[in-house]
Formats: structure tokens, C-alpha cells, sequence
């Protein structure tokens, strides 16, 4: 594999790694929001302070990992230090981009998911989980402007859509596991219905259609893989996926602890993705935790250092452009639709009330995503306090 700088001599001297660690560590460690502050972190760091990449060049970067099945900002913080340094700066830079937020997350899980845990510990964690639904609608609502122009104009394009994101809402609320053969099957049936008279078919796509039948590791290894490899459409649509083979099928966790490892995936730095450790967490613990994000992650970096002198052809490709015009809406009603059992999952009246205020916190006032988690753990504190239930 020839490195970066092979493949375009025009770059400026090679980035060295030392300076790869620092600055991807950096934003692994202060990258609060999910993906969009990701991306503007990054941004600001290899094209506007040091110029490493062009503008256009990081621009077909986002366009390239958002193709891209797991976690889009992860791929491209990869991608970003693979054209600086090859794989060697790849794997670094990827590693401290993911790190911090991972040891933050399990040492939170280990404080959350512990029995005997103070009062205000389980009312934060409560009160957090009550605004997860809210939460969850306000990431698949600011996805529909893009997939919508995706789709296009036409009346009978627009009315597909319409009909993918309700079987995606469908799917999250009844049978979440298996959402991702309804992703494969929406963005197929848009591939066939867009190719040209005599194509030969459409772009093929990798598909585990069963899961292992066994449990412990195999099974947490398969969840995690479903994750980072068999997703689209950003880090929510992990929920979905996730929820009932984590809280029903192999009870690793509560429903209640669920919602707690979504809001901590929130609030971390760095990808949201890692919820898929504390889910790990309570699976088998530490290990557990590792081998889950490890799982999760790994196919993002396999996807840049293999593919990214491809990333081009990757997006020229109309077979490409077509299954994600068909799997995207049925990711934001899968999102939107994940809302209905994180909400069925609140065990007390007064977390009702604390996800009424997120949503209008986070719909109407249009206020951030890390400000209403931490607001309602707030709240939640204050309802342990004057005695309301917690557990």
C-alpha cells in the first residue's frame, strides 16, 4: 500500500506522528457533540490552521465516509490522518481519536451500572435517560433535509421515501435487531427501481443474515460488528440495532440501564458509537467493554486503509448513490421510531415530565444535544433529592 504522500507529491512535508497523536488525541479528548462538532474540528485543524489537506479535498472526505456503513466522523478522523501519514498515521490518529472517550465511557459505566450506587448517582442517571427519546427524534429530524433533496423531486421518488422512513419507524419500535436486513432491502429496492434499462444489477453488499445462535462473547462480538459494519446513517441508529438484543434477548442489561448507556454515549467525547462499550460493560465487564469497541471499530479503519485511494470511485458509483437514496429515510424513521420503546422504557412519572422538557428544549428552542443530557441528569439529581423515585 503506498502511503499518502506517494500518491500526491504535491502534499506538504509529511505530518509526523508524533504530531498525529497530539492533535487527534486533542480532539478525542474535547470533542463533545457527536458528529457535527467533530467534523468542524477537524476541519479547523487540517485546513484552516495548518493547511495539511484542501478544502475541497476534506469536503470529499465527509462526502466519502457519510457512503460508508459505521460511524462516519470516526472514518473521518481516520481518513484525514491516512492522507497526512499512510496507515501507520491511520491507525495512530484514529486510536487517540477514539481512546479517551472509550476510557471516559467505561469508567462512567463502571460508576452507573454498579449496584449500591448513591442517590444522586441513580437520579442523574435517570433524569439523563428520560430525555433519550427527545433526543433520539431531534437526531432523525435533522437528517430529513439531506435525504429528502437526495431523493429527489419526482412525486413517485418522494412518496418512496415517505414509505422507506415509515417501515424504518416500524422496524426500530417492533423488530430491532434485525433493522438492518430492512436497510439492505430499502437500499436495494431503490438501486433496482433507479438502474437503467439492461443493467446488469445492482452494487453488491455484504450481508450476515443470521445472527449467532450462541451467547456470550459471540454474541456481544456480533452485536458490536452489526454496529460498526451493517449501520448507516450516523451513531443513533445504533439504538435500534442494539436495544433488543441488549436489554431482551440476551439481558445483559435493564431497559433503565439501557437508556443510561445511550445518554452516556451522548455526553462523552469523541464517537457516539461508544455506547456500544458500556452495553459490552454489562455484558462481561471491562473485557467486555474492550471487545465490543474493538468489534465496533475495527471496520472503520479497515474501510480507509483498504478503500480510501477508492473513495473517488466510490462515490461516482450511481449503484452506491442509489442504495443510500433508498436505506437513508428508512434510517431516520428507524431513529425517529427508536424513540417509542426508549420511551416505554421510563419507569417513573416524573421522567415524563423531564422528556417534555427536553424535547421542547431540543425541537423548539433548538438547543444542543450535550446541554438538555446534562440538564435533565441535573434534574434528575433534584428529584433523588426531595425523595422521588429513582431505581
Amino acid at each position: 500500500m503506498t502511503t499518502a504522500e506517494e500518491q500526491d507529491p504535491a502534499l506538504p512535508t509529511p505530518v509526523s506522528l508524533a504530531t498525529i497523536a497530539r492533535e487527534w488525541g486533542r480532539i478525542g479528548c474535547i470533542g463533545f457533540g457527536g458528529p457535527p462538532a467533530h467534523i468542524a474540528l477537524l476541519r479547523q485543524l487540517c485546513v484552516e490552521q495548518r493547511g495539511w489537506i484542501a478544502a475541497s479535498e476534506f469536503e470529499d472526505g465527509i462526502a466519502a465516509t457519510n457512503l460508508l456503513p459505521g460511524p462516519a466522523s470516526t472514518q473521518l478522523a481516520i481518513y484525514t490522518a491516512w492522507r497526512l501519514r499512510g496507515v501507520a498515521g491511520a491507525i495512530l490518529g484514529g486510536l487517540c481519536f477514539i481512546v479517551p472517550g472509550l476510557v471516559l465511557i467505561l469508567a462512567l459505566a463502571a460508576l452507573f451500572l454498579a449496584s449500591g450506587t448513591p442517590g444522586w448517582v441513580r437520579g442523574a442517571a435517570a433524569g439523563a435517560g428520560g430525555a433519550v427519546a427527545a433526543v433520539a427524534v431531534h437526531a432523525a429530524w435533522g437528517l430529513v433535509p439531506g435525504s429528502w433533496k437526495r431523493a429527489g423531486s419526482a412525486r413517485t421518488a418522494r412518496a418512496r421515501w415517505i414509505g422507506y422512513a415509515l417501515a424504518g419507524a416500524a422496524a426500530a419500535a417492533t423488530v430491532g435487531p434485525w433493522l438492518v436486513l430492512l436497510l439492505v432491502a430499502t437500499g436495494l429496492l431503490e438501486v433496482a427501481v433507479r438502474a437503467r434499462p439492461g443493467a446488469t444489477g445492482a452494487w453488491p453488499l455484504p450481508l450476515a443474515v443470521a445472527a449467532p445462535a450462541a451467547g456470550g462473547l459471540l454474541s456481544l462480538a456480533w452485536v458490536a460488528f452489526k454496529v460498526g459494519a451493517l449501520s448507516y446513517g450516523g451513531g443513533f441508529v445504533i439504538i435500534p440495532l442494539m436495544q433488543a438484543d441488549a436489554v431482551h434477548h440476551y439481558h445483559w442489561m435493564t431497559a433503565a440501564q439501557f437508556l443510561n448507556a445511550v445518554a452516556l454515549g451522548q455526553i462523552t467525547p469523541g464517537p457516539v458509537v461508544q455506547t456500544v462499550a458500556v452495553v459490552g460493560y454489562a455484558a462481561a465487564g471491562v473485557g467486555g467493554g474492550l471487545l465490543a469497541a474493538a468489534v465496533a471499530f475495527t471496520p472503520s479503519f479497515l474501510f480507509v486503509i483498504l478503500g480510501g485511494r477508492h473513495f473517488d470511485a466510490l462515490r461516482a458509483n450511481r449503484h452506491v448513490q442509489a442504495f443510500l437514496t433508498g436505506a437513508g429515510p428508512a434510517v431516520i424513521g428507524a431513529i425517529a421510531g427508536s424513540a417509542v420503546p426508549l420511551a416505554l422504557a421510563l419507569t417513573h412519572a416524573w421522567q415524563y415530565a423531564v422528556l417534555a422538557a427536553a424535547a421542547v428544549w431540543l425541537l423548539a428552542l433548538r438547543r444542543g444535544v450535550v446541554s438538555a443530557l446534562l440538564g435533565a441528569g441535573v434534574l434528575g439529581v433534584l428529584a433523588a433529592l426531595v425523595g422521588l423515585p429513582t431505581g
